[in-house]
């Protein structure tokens, strides 16, 4: 398999018959889900889309989004998915940024009509018989993945065919799903983590369960025991919701038999009340992000034996550490976390100045993806997390790791969830806590937990923390809550 449309083919080859998908009222087998995508690439070509023309589809996670991008896949088209919550001013800078000739959306058709897009509803999309031409070749681009910058607009990852088919294979060499696996998706599949489920069910025959945002709360145990979910890939939030829903459970239990994480570090706490909750549960803790789709996976179960592992490298690459010079590092120093492989994707559409600074290339060789983030290997090759290199701020003349301070935050009794605010502009670093202690009660907490010099001066009690629509903690909407609570 060298396209990302010949792992569904490959599928509907050895499990016509199975479910590949389901969505809302409507599953497909991979069988059908192959044949939809043939006949929806026929219908993108008759609607004028060519090899290297741009998609873009703005909709709630549904069946429609494997067969659009099976289908974007078989006549060589880039397409680039966004989060159903889009707004129109990032939409606006998407249309502007990757100049798209079509959108799929239910909304937005003004939008697109004013720059002379050709705007269709979801429920326009057709299929179509006829020829859909040559295979693209395994270096054309297939994604344009849009990322958000901590300040910026978001930028696009560039992904051609090769990198994502050799990184699926790669994770399912590691994760080992089973064609009888259901593998339930609570992620909107704008995010990588959620879109790569639908590849790797195709590989390992599974069938995906597409869930929604909104269901990470009251419902998800209930969604997770009608769907027979077997496997759930989870960001922390969802964990965290998952941890805390399951003791009020009456009903009968979901039968997961392993959990996977990846987008942020997963409290040690939730993943002990995970387990005790459903025995005979499998965690795989994983590291990774856009630019490379997967640097690490850990072995089943690795953080109980080694706490704080990301796991190893995938097979057929290298994660290292460098220093500010770009020297790799040793066993135990800290420096920033670099992938090399065939993982790495192509760079940022057009960005060739952030895509120079961020995919090094050295004597013609793959290129060394430069992640952003801090951390350390041990003798054995396990990643460890520190933080992101924006994430280190200074506390007294010391360095220190936001990503850590919130952990300690979270192994205090009490905490579900926290978040720290770096110093900005003379203020001094603040720590954003869920939880119904007094702040005093969380800092002296954390005293048993970090050194003293570690803990902000200030811990701020809230009600719930805000997330993105990727589930990870909005950053941005906490600031502005601390803006608020200040009166400002």
């Amino acid at each position: 398999m060298s396209l990302v449309h010949h792992i569904a083919d490959e599928a509907a080859r050895r499990w016509p018959d199975r479910p590949a998908i389901t969505g809302g009222d409507t599953t497909l087998t991979h069988h059908e889900l192959a044949t939809a995508s043939r006949r929806t690439a026929r219908w993108l070509l008759d609607n004028g889309v060519r090899r290297g023309d741009r998609i873009v589809l703005v909709s709630p996670s549904s069946v429609l989004h494997p067969v659009l991008i099976y289908a974007a896949s078989r006549i060589g088209a880039i397409i680039s998915v966004l989060h159903e919550q889009t707004t129109e001013w990032s939409l606006t800078h998407v249309l502007d940024d990757c100049e798209p000739v079509l959108l799929i959306s239910d909304d937005f058709a003004a939008t697109a009509r004013a720059r002379a897009i050709k705007a269709v509803r979801t429920d326009e999309v057709s299929q179509a018989t006829g020829d859909t031409g040559p295979d693209p070749l395994a270096v054309d681009a297939l994604f344009l993945l849009y990322t958000s910058g901590t300040t910026s607009a978001p930028k696009a990852v560039v992904s051609t065919h090769q990198p994502v088919v050799f990184a699926v294979n790669a994770i399912q060499s590691v994760l080992r799903y089973r064609e009888t696996d259901v593998i339930y998706c609570p992620l909107p599949l704008s995010f990588d983590y959620g879109m790569y489920q639908l590849f790797l069910g195709a590989v390992s025959g599974a069938r995906v369960w597409l869930g929604r945002p909104a269901e990470v709360g009251p419902s998800l145990v209930g969604k997770l025991v009608a769907s027979g979910a077997t496997v759930l890939p989870a960001v922390p939030a969802v964990a965290e919701a998952l941890a805390r829903l399951l003791p009020r459970h009456r009903g009968r239990k979901p039968a997961l038999r392993l959990l996977t994480n990846t987008g942020a570090a997963m409290p040690g706490n939730v993943l002990s009340e995970l387990r005790a909750a459903l025995p005979g549960l499998s965690v795989q803790l994983m590291f990774g992000l856009t630019e490379c789709k997967r640097a690490t996976i850990a072995p089943p179960d690795a953080d109980l034996d080694n706490p704080g592992t990301c796991g190893v490298a995938l097979p057929g690459t290298e994660v290292f550490t460098v220093d500010e010079s770009g020297v790799r590092l040793g066993a135990g120093e800290i420096g920033e976390i670099t992938v090399r492989g065939p993982n790495v994707m192509s760079g940022y559409w057009r960005q060739p100045e952030m895509t120079a600074r961020r995919f090094v290339r050295r004597d013609g060789l793959f290129p060394e993806l430069r992640t952003g983030d801090h951390g350390w290997l041990d003798e054995a090759g396990h990643l460890h997390f520190v933080g992101r290199l924006d994430d280190i701020y200074k506390e007294r003349g010391l360095r220190v790791s936001a990503t850590e301070v919130e952990a300690a935050a979270r192994r205090v009794a009490g905490v579900e969830s926290a978040v720290v605010l770096p110093p900005n502009d003379g203020r001094p670093a603040v720590l954003v806590v869920v939880t119904d202690h007094a702040p005093q009660h969380v800092l002296a907490g954390m005293r048993q937990e970090i050194e003293e010099f570690k803990i902000p001066g200030r811990c701020l009690v809230a009600d719930r923390l805000p997330l993105t629509g990727n589930g990870k903690v909005d950053r941005k909407a906490v600031a502005a809550m601390l803006v608020e609570a200040d009166g400002g």
